[in-house]
């Protein structure tokens, strides 16, 4: 499975149509701040979830099993990520999630923490830290383990960033 990851694209639909387009991904999350109108989103399968800057009604979070995985989407400024990622770990937990995708830093994270994936892919349009904006391709593959690659706007992958990582077992 093939799971394109975007977040804070702050109005930049034809941007984030023209990536959805390239990437050919089985799903689409967005962590927030998409701010534009709902019907401006791509027509795929997307899970999308309420940034502090978006006004339209979609979840504030959302979660869900795919490929035998648990997956949690927010937007991080509901937990204060920008100063610690404690209380996004404990939502985590009660969630029971294996892949956590956030966003509001616009700061590429992909870490294990507690056995669990958190994944904020950057941002489309704004980028703090990484010198150019930059999204998520996630692969899944068998027992657990998923590739995280980022990549730039262009679609040409990002330096020193992503990686595999191999999720803990459910027991």
């Amino acid at each position: 499975m093939r799971v394109l990851i975007v977040s804070d694209s702050h109005g930049k639909a034809n941007l984030l149509k023209q990536i959805v387009e390239r990437e050919k991904a089985d799903y689409v999350i967005h962590c927030g701040d998409f701010c534009t109108e709902k019907h401006e989103l791509p027509k795929v399968p997307l899970s999308v979830v309420k940034g502090n800057c978006d006004w339209e009604m979609v979840p504030e979070e959302e979660h869900w099993e795919a490929e035998g995985l648990r997956f949690y989407a927010t937007h991080g400024h509901r937990y204060n990520v920008k100063a610690t990622k404690m209380p996004l770990r404990y939502r985590a937990e009660e969630v029971n999630a294996d892949i956590v995708c956030y966003g509001h830093t616009h700061i590429p994270i992909a870490e294990m923490e507690d056995g669990r994936l958190f994944l904020n892919p950057g941002s489309i349009s704004l980028p703090i830290v990484a010198p150019y904006p930059t999204y998520v391709i996630l692969t899944i593959m068998d027992d657990r383990t998923v590739q995280v690659s980022y990549r730039q706007v262009d679609g040409r992958p990002a330096e020193k960033l992503g990686g595999t990582f191999v999720l803990k077992s459910k027991s």
